[in-house]
């Protein structure tokens, strides 16, 4: 029984250490810049979720090929692209307790290496040979991009509802997880069903995974999320749990996330977190993401028994538990 990440990541240690190497490979430019932050970002690269399900889902479906490690690294490229260029946009100082690239090498670099990687990644995918592998990266990719100029325009709308809080998400997070969960199945060459219930298993993670982190932004510490609290809220962000006190709250909390909202910088995180502690929204938020998480567990109930699909239900538990 998979009861932690470690046993998770010894389970495909071996397969994960391919991936690493294949990006390092990859990413061997002629161009010293790329190397110095491809490395810094390689470096320091946190736990590899999403290859991680990939390789995870590769297991429990039975897939024996290779062209996984390829289209993990893949995933792997592209999400940290879309993390080069929020940084930028968000302007972060912080990403997984490091300094983020454009703190150390300006915005231009991190911008335009953001874009080798993309480029990079377009390239890879080509060694797939699969016109269905590239629709649903491709795809993936587009969407990203789309949730992330939903965000940015919602920016300071106090008005942004759960429906449009959930299509944002979808696109901008959980729909790489949703690809890193289909593309094994295209590869292992499964039928339509298969295909399709393992792509909602990964949707409806990564959901959960998000939702879990808006908590995470109000009830951790700097040094359990690598980042600093109350960016979401400092860049005039609305998520779950601001949501649910505008719809819930007394007229004197409405009052404080509404100006916190349209003027994060004069926001005292202090006080915004004592009021979404002291009120309902974790506990709603919460309940949300496990919701989530149980409707990824039903996807993959038919998966025959392995240490695979053990893993894959304990991070489903995992997604929403970190919130806790």
């Amino acid at each position: 029984m998979t009861t932690d990440l470690q046993q998770i990541q010894d389970l495909i240690e071996s397969e994960m250490r391919k991936v690493n190497a294949h990006l390092r490979k990859q990413l061997n430019s002629d161009v010293t810049l790329i190397n110095q932050i491809a490395e810094y970002i390689i470096a320091n690269g946190g736990k590899r979720l999403r290859p991680m399900l990939m390789l995870l889902v590769s297991q429990a479906i039975g897939y024996t090929g290779n062209q996984h490690i390829n289209l993990a690294a893949v995933i792997e490229l592209i999400h940290t692209a879309t993390l080069l260029h929020d940084d930028v946009v968000d302007e972060s100082d912080m990403r997984r307790g490091e300094k983020t690239s454009h703190e150390i090498w300006g915005n231009a670099a991190s911008v335009l290496v953001g874009d080798f990687l993309y480029s990079k990644s377009f390239q890879m995918m080509l060694q797939a040979n699969d016109m269905q592998v590239m629709s649903v990266l491709a795809n993936a990719t587009n969407r990203i991009s789309e949730g992330e100029v939903q965000q940015l325009l919602n920016i300071g709308n106090i008005d942004m509802g759960e429906n449009t809080y959930y299509e944002t998400i979808k696109n901008k997070t959980a729909k790489l997880f949703e690809a890193a969960c289909e593309l094994p199945t295209i590869l292992a060459g499964l039928n339509h069903k298969k295909r399709k219930q393992l792509a909602k298993f990964g949707m409806h993670l990564g959901i959960a995974f998000q939702i879990a982190d808006d908590v995470l932004d109000y009830t951790a510490n700097t040094d359990e999320i690598g980042k600093n609290l109350g960016d979401d809220l400092a860049e005039g962000k609305l998520t779950l749990p601001l949501i649910y006190i505008l719809r819930h709250g007394n007229q004197v909390e409405k009052q404080l996330i509404t100006n916190a909202i349209k003027k994060p910088n004069t926001v005292d995180f202090t006080q915004i977190k004592a009021l979404v502690i002291q009120s309902d929204a974790i506990q709603y938020t919460l309940a949300q993401a496990q919701k989530q998480s149980e409707q990824a567990k039903f996807c993959i109930k038919d998966l025959p028994i392995s240490d695979a699909k053990t893993a894959l239900y304990f991070l489903c538990d995992h997604a929403w538990q970190r919130g806790q």
